[in-house]
């Protein structure tokens, strides 16, 4: 691969803090993958940030008692915090100040300069006594297509879009005790049927960069008519619709998905000093940016979907972004997390007990790539204990005889080995075949094997070798230790260490669960 990589993780919408469910999807792989790629390296950049446009900021200020303004800047902040508290190292984070809102009207006027915008009539749920137009998390009901409970716009469960207009038994989510019309509206659309085509092309091109559930929903989508995607909303709470057609109304939250990518990255390409000419710079084509998603499997639809759509519509303008790296549901004692009825675990509350590394490890362990996965505090304690702590310190152990001696002679054979170990890490951290899950399983592994080694003065060098090489490829999961016991955590293509001299290497410790 050549050319700046370019990590992006959705913004999550800023209506709470960050809990674990959160942290083992998309958060926690893309910052392993993007220290990976600088090992390696690869220039990388990897940003996200907080989305305060979804209605969902509206309705749990109002369960909380607090206005929309203030639950989603302390949201953000505590979003930006919790992800420093487990280690997930972010260049930009974007936020709601004056340049994001600013582009993102650009974007959507270029967009609009295209002539690819209708103006449609829909029909959505309304509430008479308020004069209220119902979308995405102001509106419950039935999935159309796979009947689960939820809000408008997106199905968490199967993934499809769900215009407002055909929730089954509709309720308004603030008041549900109040009857639902259905009332038209103009708004401005997107009409993605014209774009089919290419889409399919484009993801039959880079099938394999899809986990199956992705793909399985990809095709389902192609497979049929697509939908008209709504630009605009006729509500209050969002950025204002820069058009003509739609006054008072305000642009979809996922209808931002690439203007925000765009600015996401400029932000974080700007923190690691890159100086831009254009806040989607990244984003054209000839630029050779390999551009990298990692969400959840529930916004494929916007992002990679609706999202290229939006980057068709400018012609060849953009180059069109083929790797999305999706993850299932991470869930608390067999059930969904829930702030509301405290069915939780937050992020920074756990860090603040157990070093970040045993939490890392453990959700890299329990990674949900393919299907749901669970977290449990007896798991955390058990698996970091057995698979890392405990064997972990015996190596310690081991390796503390050889301390102050050396340098170490380290023979053909052990660099073989290490040339091995790399191959097999970077297996699981290129993002062909992209692992969290099987990353931790080989650093439990090779622990393991360490651990093991009955080691002499004749192959002491080895020994160490083979524990330097380990610490390199376990580095982008386990950040602490390699801070404390690497000099720099590049891991070489192909090792080529003569000799070693051994160094005084850090214990783990437990923490409280």
């Amino acid at each position: 691969m050549t050319g700046r990589v370019v990590v992006v993780s959705p913004a999550p919408t800023a209506n709470g803090d960050l809990h674990l469910g959160h942290l083992a999807g998309p958060f926690l792989a893309a910052d392993v993958h993007t220290r990976y790629a600088r090992a390696v390296g690869r220039d990388a950049v990897f940003g996200t940030g907080a989305q305060d446009t979804p209605t969902y900021v509206v309705t749990t200020a109002h369960r909380l008692g607090l206005g929309p303004r203030e639950l989603a800047e302390r949201s953000a902040a505590e979003i930006e915090a919790t992800l420093a508290a487990v280690g997930v190292d972010v260049d930009g984070f974007t936020g709601f100040d004056s340049r994001f809102t600013k582009w993102v009207e650009g974007f959507m006027e270029q967009l609009h300069a295209t002539g690819r915008l209708r103006l449609r009539t829909v029909k959505l749920p309304y509430l008479s006594r308020t004069g209220e137009f119902l979308v995405d998390g102001y509106v419950r009901g039935g999935c159309p297509l796979c009947l689960a409970d939820g809000c408008a716009g997106l199905c968490e469960s199967c993934g499809h879009p769900v215009a407002p207009g055909d929730l089954v038994n509709p309720r308004a989510t603030l008041r549900p005790e109040e009857p639902v019309e259905l009332r038209e509206a103009d708004v401005l659309v997107l009409p993605l049927e014209e774009f089919r085509p290419r889409l399919r092309e484009h993801f039959a091109r880079h099938a394999d960069s899809m986990r199956p559930h992705m793909a399985q929903l990809v095709e389902e989508l192609l497979s049929r008519p697509l939908p008209d995607f709504p630009i605009t909303h006729p509500v209050s709470w969002g950025i204002p619709a820069p058009f003509a057609e739609t006054p008072g109304q305000v642009i979809n939250p996922n209808a931002e998905t690439q203007a925000w990518s765009m600015h996401c990255a400029a932000l974080a390409a700007e923190a690691r000093g890159v100086s831009l000419g254009a806040e989607d710079e990244l984003w054209k084509a000839g630029a050779g940016s390999e551009v990298v998603y990692f969400l959840g499997f529930d916004n494929t639809f916007p992002f990679a979907v609706a999202g290229l759509a939006m980057l068709m519509a400018h012609g060849d303008r953009y180059a069109l972004p083929h790797r999305f790296v999706t993850n299932e549901f991470y869930e608390l004692e067999n059930e969904k997390f829930s702030t509301s009825r405290g069915h939780v675990v937050q992020g920074r509350d756990l860090a603040g007990r157990v070093p970040r590394d045993l939490i890392r490890f453990h959700l890299a362990t329990t990674s949900p790539e393919h299907q749901r996965t669970n977290y449990t505090h007896d798991g955390l304690e058990t698996i970091t204990r057995t698979r890392l702590v405990e064997p972990w310190n015996a190596v310690v152990d081991k390796a503390r005889r050889w301390v102050g001696q050396g340098p170490l002679p380290v023979s053909d054979r052990s660099r073989s080995v290490a040339a091995r170990v790399v191959a097999r890490f970077a297996a699981a951290y290129e993002l062909r075949h992209f692992s969290l899950s099987r990353a931790a399983e080989l650093v439990a592994e090779q622990l393991g094997r360490l651990s093991r080694w009955e080691v002499a003065e004749a192959d002491a060098g080895d020994f160490w070798h083979e524990l330097d090489v380990f610490l390199r490829c376990a580095a982008p999961i386990l950040v602490d230790l390699a801070a404390q016991a690497l000099p720099d955590t590049d891991i070489p293509a192909v090792p080529s260490t003569t000799e070693i001299t051994p160094r005084a290497l850090p214990r783990l410790s437990a923490g409280v669960v």
